[in-house]
């Protein structure tokens, strides 16, 4: 799928899909980030708004998404239920969506995957399966599907899920006035998809900025190559941007409307963590932070005195795995 042929949601769409969202998920805040340390460590002028998704029920971006598939299902469809693969937060999200929409949920996850991460899931009501690797995991998912009877609910993929994490886009541009640009976290690219096809919209002038980390770089990639890029490896601690590649629908409507994607590596990763816990008391996870860590790094300069919203899109993380995580970046 070309850049130029992908569908991109209207207004009306994404409204009419936050409303069948209703109280299934939250409106979250875009609050003024005003700390004295941080505002050192920026160029001048620089005006940083948080837009605090970890506050999302399930503690991320994702029931947006998943909610919108599963409510869009024909009622059979989702009566036979729904089956997922996740490092974690996505698991989550569709075992939520399936307890508030009445159905069941099987999602496979990875064997290394975070104990929290898979009660919360568990915690839900899912049936929880472990892969060894990520290509197992969509494999046996594949089965499951074929075999059940369940929908697929992709990770990030497709119309749907595009236009449910559009309604984040829209919450962005509507609670921040004079708005110049929205940074955005890149795994797969379904939320850098929803979000700045709403930004673009919405006003054509804000700039969308992708991030994502050095060891997991697929839309990158794309963005050279234009088409989507595959990955033989992933090497991050953010494992909820480390999917295997890029996808069509996807990688279609970021490279019509992302502006531009850097890269920044863990490390830059671990000390946005801390900067968000000692400035703005948020304990996140390393994907939460690598908005942050893009405008404290590659995007600082470029952004200098205009007025930035940084999307902190998730907290699914427990104190020991946090604790680990950012210990380097305090050696």
């Amino acid at each position: 799928m070309s850049a130029s042929v992908a569908a991109s949601p209207d207004i009306a769409a994404i409204e009419a899909a936050r409303a069948a969202l209703g109280d299934r998920i939250v409106e979250t805040p875009t609050i003024p980030w005003r700390s004295p340390v941080v505002t050192a460590r920026l160029a001048p002028g620089t005006d940083v708004r948080l837009k605090l998704e970890l506050m999302q029920v399930t503690g991320t971006f994702k029931p947006r998404g998943a909610l919108t598939v599963m409510l869009n299902l024909p009622a059979e469809s989702l009566r036979r239920g729904v089956c997922a693969v996740s490092a974690g937060n996505h698991a989550i999200a569709v075992a939520y969506g399936a307890r508030v929409l009445g159905t069941s949920a099987k999602v496979v996850m990875m064997a290394t995957a975070n104990p929290a991460r898979v009660a919360r899931a568990e915690g839900y009501g899912a049936e929880v399966l472990f892969a060894d690797d990520v290509h197992a995991a969509f494999a046996l998912v594949e089965r499951i599907a074929a075999d059940e009877g369940r929908t697929f609910v992709h990770p990030f993929e497709g119309p749907m899920t595009a236009l449910g994490n559009a309604t984040l886009g829209l919450e962005i541009v509507r609670q921040t006035a004079d708005l110049d640009a929205v940074i955005v976290p890149i795994g797969g690219g379904g939320l850098a998809a929803g979000v700045a096809a709403a930004v673009k919209v919405a006003n054509p002038r804000i700039a969308v900025l992708g991030v994502e980390p050095t060891g997991a770089d697929s839309m990158h990639r794309s963005f050279a190559q234009g088409a989507p890029a595959k990955l033989e490896a992933v090497r991050t601690i953010a494992d909820s941007l480390g999917p295997p590649g890029s996808q069509p629908y996807s990688y279609a409507l970021c490279r019509r409307h992302v502006d531009d994607i850097v890269l920044v590596d863990d490390d830059a990763l671990r000390r946005a963590m801390v900067v968000l816990f000692e400035e703005a008391r948020l304990a996140v996870e390393p994907a939460g932070a690598a908005a942050t860590a893009a405008l404290l790094g590659p995007l600082r300069d470029r952004l200098a005195g205009q007025r930035v919203a940084v999307i902190v899109c998730g907290s699914n993380i427990d104190l020991g795995t946090w604790n680990r995580l950012v210990a380097p970046s305090e050696a």
